[in-house]
């Protein structure tokens, strides 16, 4: 039975958008350098870096502009303006969060994101309807590492068949299902309430 329901933030609980604040960083006569700046922040490493949280934001910043000193000024405003990424709550998730708590399950979260999620946490109050949560920054784990899950499981004594995990990234669906849980890929909040409704059987949600 899923008494555990565990949240991916970016993409499910929050919007963000790097390139629509990126572009506000370039002339419209920059558009390639732009576009080399937006590939550098949105690549696999450039994003585990920041998630595995090894360095913080600012060292992390300061490490990538000694390798592209071009894209000093930028790299700054990255850092400073990085809570504007995030555009708001999902839509339809805050409500639909608020009637399955009241339901009876218990609603965590398990998120990929560098230690500037705590500001993010501290501007949307979905984040206050989560009973917990690991972020991979302050446990150096990433998803999709079995390590990350286990971590959850064992800070909050879930049993893994006891839990529906949700994120908007196909391989870490897949990391949570390695380690027993019932996992799905997040589109939006109704796609997501039918799902939930289907694995449990129960009509009602």
């Amino acid at each position: 039975m899923i008494r555990n329901l565990i949240f991916d933030f970016g993409k499910v609980l929050v919007d963000y958008d790097f390139q629509q604040l990126i572009t506000q960083f370039f002339s419209e006569t920059e558009k390639e350098a732009e576009k080399e700046f937006l590939d550098i922040i949105t690549s696999d490493e450039f994003l585990d870096q920041c998630d595995l949280g090894e360095m913080n934001l600012e060292e992390l910043v300061n490490h990538y502009t000694e390798r592209y000193p071009k894209f000093s000024r930028e790299f700054r405003m990255f850092n400073d303006r990085y809570i504007e990424f995030v555009l708001g709550e999902m839509p339809g998730m805050r409500e639909l969060l608020t009637r399955l708590k009241k339901m009876g399950y218990r609603l965590y979260g398990l998120t990929n994101w560098c230690s500037v999620v705590h500001e993010v946490m501290r501007r949307y109050g979905i984040f206050d309807l989560l009973d917990g949560r690991v972020v991979s920054s302050e446990e150096k784990l990433i998803k999709p590492d079995p390590a990350i899950y286990r971590c959850l499981c064992e800070r909050y004594s879930l049993k893994p068949e006891e839990c529906l995990f949700t994120d908007d990234k196909e391989k870490n669906v897949a990391g949570a299902k390695s380690i027993g849980m019932e996992a799905v890929v997040f589109t939006d909040a109704e796609t997501y309430r039918k799902d939930l409704a289907r694995i449990t059987g129960n009509a009602e949600i």
